[in-house]
């Protein structure tokens, strides 16, 4: 059975309400408040045609994914957001781009427009080029706005020395935002009229072990616009959230850590007027309340 959105569920289960409740009325709390956007997300499917190892288990992605896109096409969020690692890594160039061409068959039965981020395993065998060749990817990061919010789309998938991953040439934990992709942040963030999400795979927070490196650097660039109500992130495969100098970075659960439709999980994000979030768990992806700093 296809989970549907509960409302009394959200507000009763998992919920993470933040300070500055009793400054006013919240209107992500409300269950009846209508939101000014709503966002579908998910994130590291990690689709590979091998056999389960301890806890992944990769062919299961495209049920996974299926059940994904059937909640999205009937509760018709404006679009919808994958977080990266879309596929895992393959041992050929051509397999890989088998196993990517099987996922977007899927993932394009969206009834909604769809964006990516890179993860470290989409650009493990392929260029980000080949990546984008076959997806509606932009191929790196990206911009747009939808009914005055501003997404903002990060690739960190560099090495330090500003080399783009691409054909096994990084280890994952040298993640990087280039000089050249701060510079494009800094000056997107100065031209959005309205607040701004932004969306990464590896985390922007405190998290070291699955943090980009430069994460302060960029950090400081979120705060100084005073512009960013939160990040989305991956990566690290758990519900995690922290807040640091007013921006929510809400880290989501993978989809391809468990057996069975029970061990799901994606989101609907809602946007409200006054700044403040509510995103809506599927499966095991924990709900959070998050009021505008």
């Amino acid at each position: 059975m296809i989970p549907s959105l509960s409302r009394r569920a959200f507000l009763h289960r998992h919920t993470l309400a933040l300070a500055g409740l009793g400054a006013g009325r919240l209107l992500a709390a409300d269950p009846d408040a209508k939101p000014q956007l709503r966002v579908g997300l998910m994130t590291d499917l990690h689709y590979a045609e091998k056999d389960p190892t301890k806890t992944r288990f990769y062919r299961e992605a495209l049920g996974k994914l299926d059940e994904a896109v059937s909640v999205m096409n009937r509760e018709k969020p404006a679009l919808v957001v994958e977080l990266g690692d879309f596929i895992d890594q393959a041992d050929s160039v051509e397999r890989e781009i088998e196993w990517l061409k099987t996922m977007e068959s899927h993932f394009e039965k969206l009834t909604m427009p769809r964006h990516y981020v890179l993860g470290n395993h989409c650009v493990g065998t392929l260029t980000k080029q080949e990546f984008a060749a076959n997806t509606k990817a932009a191929g790196g990061h990206a911009a747009f706005e939808e009914n005055g919010v501003t997404f903002l789309i990060l690739d960190a998938c560099f090495r330090e020395d500003g080399t783009p991953y691409e054909r096994k040439n990084f280890h994952w934990q040298d993640a990087n935002l280039p000089k050249a992709e701060l510079a494009w942040l800094e000056a997107a963030l100065g031209k959005a009229s309205g607040p701004v999400i932004v969306f990464a795979h590896q985390r922007l927070d405190m998290d070291k072990a699955h943090a980009v490196r430069n994460a302060a650097e960029v950090r400081a660039l979120l705060e100084k616009s005073g512009k960013v109500l939160a990040v989305f992130q991956g990566h690290s495969h758990k519900n995690d959230y922290q807040q640091i100098a007013g921006v929510h970075y809400v880290t989501l659960v993978a989809m391809i850590e468990g057996s069975g439709m029970e061990n799901n999980g994606y989101a609907l994000l809602d946007i409200m007027t006054d700044g403040s979030l509510r995103l809506n768990g599927f499966r095991r992806q924990a709900n959070r309340t998050l009021n505008h700093a």
